[in-house]
């Protein structure tokens, strides 16, 4: 009896360690599947970051009208320019580097950060905010100035969308303003248009509630207004992209 005792207890243990070594195994190969799917995942992950910084970029340097103030990110102008490179077949990635509240002064202070990586063109869309507050028009073309020749110098191609000032400051300092654009086309090597808003400003249908802000159809204006220009500049700069 005690023979056929140990024989069954024997046999249960046997039985035990085999279901449990069993049981480890499944564990183990599970977790080397996951291992190889994450590691799938992340080489995945890896090459479409590599391929997106391969691009070459398109800077869309501005205040609160290029970051797309009150917008969904999608819904900003230099997301609309991006949507029609795509749909064009142009390899670029369009980088939004609006800045609320910016002025020309803080734009040429984080220019530097703004034109990292290989950079082609810069379209520049500044100037609301120095005219909203009346600063003035010598230090703001001074500013420009400064932003187009270390944009040029490093070979980028510069698109000059022009600003207006509202009238709150006097009929001079409105004229003023608007000739600091006319000045900088006329010195410098670059492409210009007039107004960056040009069919789009006191259109109440094509604006936000503050009569400022473009709202997507706005933006979608703003973005069919520079893609004659900018596609225009595309193939001085346009290379292969593998």
């Amino acid at each position: 009896m005690q023979k056929v005792f140990i024989n069954c207890s024997f046999r249960w243990s046997l039985i035990v360690l085999i279901v449990y070594s069993f049981s480890i195994g499944c564990m183990l190969l599970e977790t080397n599947e996951n291992r190889t799917e994450t590691s799938q995942s992340i080489a995945t992950s890896e090459s479409i970051k590599d391929e997106t910084l391969s691009l070459p970029r398109i800077v869309v340097l501005g205040d609160s009208l290029t970051a797309g103030y009150g917008l969904y990110p999608e819904e900003a102008f230099p997301a609309k320019l991006q949507q029609r490179l795509q749909l064009a077949g142009h390899q670029f990635e369009v980088i939004n580097a609006g800045v609320s509240g910016d002025t020309t002064a803080g734009a040429l202070r984080r220019l530097d950060w703004a034109l990292e990586g290989d950079v082609r063109i810069l379209i520049v869309a500044l100037g609301g905010n120095d005219g909203l507050r009346g600063l003035p028009v010598k230090q703001m073309k001074e500013n420009l100035s400064g932003i187009i020749t270390s944009a040029t110098s490093r070979g980028i191609r510069v698109l000059l969308a022009g600003m207006r000032a509202p009238p709150n400051f006097g009929l001079d300092y409105t004229k003023q303003f608007y000739e600091v654009f006319l000045e900088l086309n006329e010195e410098n090597d670059i492409l210009f248009v007039p107004f960056l808003l040009e069919g789009v400003a006191r259109v109440p249908e094509l604006n936000q509630m503050d009569g400022i802000h473009p709202n997507p159809e706005g933006a979608d204006r703003v973005a069919a207004y520079l893609w004659t220009s900018l596609v225009a500049m595309l193939p001085t700069v346009e290379v292969s992209v593998n």
